[in-house]
């Protein structure tokens, strides 16, 4: 949940939607995201729409208390806005932010509340994101009962050199230890969350937290090639010499690395950054952002998109809070796709992942483009949808700016 919102046109203070939206809302999944901003310390890096408790201090309205009020207002305030036009939830997604901060108790009472406003399809993919220090087996063992089907933990890496330079806080096999929890308690799905690149990372160090990961047997991995947001304590390190700064050439190499390991290992890329050991360890709720889905981002800064309108929240846990409790939508601006902004869209994110964008997405101008995109070992020849080579989920940025400009 990225801490600069995007420009865009007023929203309505009572939140209505445009009834094209609404009407297209029946023809895709309908997902929830929920957006926690909590966080014990500030990692480095992170340049996410999330607070500590010094940075939030005792003002009203930035309290576990008020956040959750203001949350399980948002999902009434959602429920009356699309007016049963809303499919029964298919994916539930809560991330930070550490949701874990909250008790599980407090993460299953808003998982209630969209099951009572929308109710939940019999297959929903529950998912929450968690900090390996953050929980504990009984804690996971509650989250279970209280409905989440699937855990994500944020891992990053197993060498204690790389934590320190990232800020990260937990002690190297906690996560791992944590995914060995987590199916005790009876998750589906348990994935780690992986960085590479950061600085005076070998590929040593990048190999280690593979190996260590693939030990601990998730179904899913994620991993991520650091970037180095202005405004950070990493970007200010890198500014004044303390650190190099990230190495193209490095990342690429270690995406190559995470490839034959992971492949080795038994997964399968599904997405550019993203690696699953079957079709059912994909996270549903992610692939329904890559293939344009509709859903509803609960919290403080949340993005939200109901059939081609986006919309994103006010960012302060307070000025959420606010708003909620005087009955105002928390909106801070939206936009209004038109057909060519989804158009471009499919374009952006189909192309990023293994299943492929159906060429027809594409305007005659632009299909005259894939021969030569071919040519250069960037996409898969052949009839079918367009996918990426390796070279190509190497280079995905520039092959999409090639086809669209």
């Amino acid at each position: 949940m990225p801490s600069t919102l995007p420009d865009g046109e007023p929203a309505p203070s009572d939140g209505r939607l445009p009834g094209s939206s609404l009407t297209r809302l029946g023809q895709r999944p309908f997902g929830i995201y929920l957006h926690v901003p909590f966080c014990t310390t500030r990692c480095g890096y992170c340049d996410f729409n999330t607070y500590t408790a010094a940075e939030l201090g005792a003002a009203p309205g930035t309290s576990q208390d008020a956040y959750l009020s203001a949350a399980l207002a948002e999902i009434e305030l959602a429920g009356r806005l699309l007016d049963g036009a809303a499919p029964m939830v298919d994916t539930v997604f809560v991330g930070g932010g550490t949701p874990t901060l909250l008790a599980p108790e407090r993460l299953g009472a808003l998982l209630d509340r969209v099951r009572t406003v929308f109710g939940l399809s019999p297959d929903a993919e529950v998912t929450t994101e968690a900090n390996p220090e953050s929980v504990d087996a009984a804690g996971l063992q509650r989250l279970r009962e209280a409905g989440f089907t699937r855990v994500s933990f944020g891992m990053q890496s197993a060498v204690s050199h790389v934590l320190a330079t990232l800020d990260r806080v937990h002690s190297p096999g906690r996560p791992q230890q944590c995914v060995v929890e987590a199916k005790a308690a009876g998750f589906a799905h348990v994935s780690l969350d992986l960085i590479y690149g950061a600085p005076g990372e070998s590929i040593a160090d990048w190999v280690a937290s593979l190996d260590a990961a693939l030990a601990a047997a998730p179904d899913h991995v994620s991993a991520y090639a650091l970037i180095v947001e202005e405004g950070t304590r990493l970007a200010g390190r890198i500014r004044r010499g303390e650190l190099p700064t990230t190495d193209d050439d490095d990342l690429a190499d270690k995406y190559l690395v995470a490839e034959e390991r992971l492949v080795g290992g038994g997964f399968e890329a599904y997405e550019v950054s993203n690696w699953a050991t079957t079709a059912g360890a994909r996270c549903r709720h992610n692939l329904g952002y890559w293939r344009s889905d509709n859903w509803w981002g609960i919290g403080p800064g949340a993005h939200s998109h109901v059939g081609g309108t986006r919309w994103w929240n006010v960012k302060h846990p307070r000025a959420y809070a606010e708003r909620m409790v005087a009955g105002v939508s928390p909106a801070h601006a939206r936009e209004v796709l038109t057909d060519d902004d989804r158009r471009v869209e499919r374009v952006l994110l189909e192309l990023r992942l293994a299943e492929g964008l159906d060429p027809q997405v594409l305007s005659g101008t632009e299909r005259a483009r894939v021969p030569e995109l071919v040519e250069r070992g960037l996409l898969i020849p052949g009839p079918g949808p367009l996918r990426l080579t390796l070279a190509g989920r190497l280079l995905a940025d520039g092959v999409i700016r090639d086809l669209l400009d």
